[in-house]
């Protein structure tokens, strides 16, 4: 199977990355796009993310081989009925939400019979909307699909070949277990960031010109997560509430042991974990999912 057509639905930053990807890697893969939103739509047209940006959905989808949807997460069963009556029976319908087990039952009861192969490109950044997306936003980053049983090993291949051609590093993985790791990796620390930010703003004894003006390094890293699309990460939460509370459950009881040791004045136990969580860093560096340059790579002024 070959995709030779490709629709994105939702051209804000992931979805203009993988039109401006298609191009800039010289694919051959014919792109057309629409959103919602008509602004969106024409500062997607005058950027050029894809081939075509349509007026419809459905028009969107005529024809395509692929189709990447490209909203969030709690929008996906809306966007699939919207584009349903324009779908060919032989496309692939994809997605790159962050939670997949919610987006696979929404994108099945929203277009039961089609060949639905849920994805999630790890990659990202703080921005949203269609000025945000670049070429480069997937080289050297993971796409994690999660197959539903019975797939047609030959559209599993054309996906995940898709995304190795736009430079990710394909992983296959069951859905469950994906929403599991994301809620430790991404969900737990944006959560964790939203409410520190939000802690540090609601302060009466500390103004927040204070906390603007004072931003040490790591309150002002957790600055750029907790300015994230608001309702992606709405949405996100919602729908992979289980394992979230699952793994915020584990973080209380760690935190609580934190307490207790900074109470207690157990100087070893921190020692110890924070021994532990240095080692995790210098993980994350090797496998070359950040830089190893002090500040991450930032420059300073003298």
């Amino acid at each position: 199977m070959t995709i030779e057509r490709a629709a994105i639905i939702g051209l804000g930053l992931l979805g203009g990355s993988i039109g401006l990807a298609v191009q800039a890697r010289g694919l051959g893969i014919t792109t057309t796009g629409w959103d919602r939103d008509p602004q969106v739509r024409a500062k997607a047209a005058e950027r050029g993310l894809v081939g075509r940006v349509c007026d419809t959905a459905a028009e969107a989808v005529a024809s395509a081989d692929l189709v990447i949807l490209c909203v969030p997460v709690g929008a996906m069963g809306d966007a699939a009925r919207e584009l349903a009556p324009g779908l060919s029976p032989h496309a692939i319908i994809s997605d790159v939400g962050s939670s997949k087990e919610a987006v696979a039952d929404a994108l099945s009861a929203a277009l039961p019979g089609a060949c639905i192969i849920p994805a999630h490109p790890v990659a990202g950044t703080e921005q949203s909307g269609p000025e945000a997306g670049f070429a480069t936003l997937f080289a050297g980053r993971w796409c994690i699909i999660t197959p539903p049983d019975g797939v047609d090993p030959a559209a599993l291949a054309a996906l995940s070949d898709f995304w190795t051609a736009l430079g990710s590093k394909v992983e296959l993985m069951d859905a469950a277990h994906h929403d599991l790791v994301l809620a430790v990796t991404s969900h737990i620390p944006h959560l964790i960031a939203y409410t520190i930010v939000g802690t540090a703003s609601d302060l009466e004894d500390v103004t927040q010109s204070e906390v603007i003006k004072y931003s040490a390094g790591g309150f002002r890293d957790f600055t750029r997560i907790a300015a994230s699309d608001p309702v992606m990460w709405r949405d996100v939460f919602l729908t992979n509430r289980g394992a979230v509370l699952e793994m915020l459950g584990r973080f209380s009881e760690d935190l609580t042991a934190l307490q207790r040791a900074i109470r207690s004045g157990d100087g070893e136990t921190l020692f110890d974990l924070f021994t532990r969580t240095r080692a995790i860093r210098r993980q994350v560096i090797e496998q070359g999912q950040d830089d190893e340059r002090p500040d991450f790579g930032r420059g300073h002024g003298e």
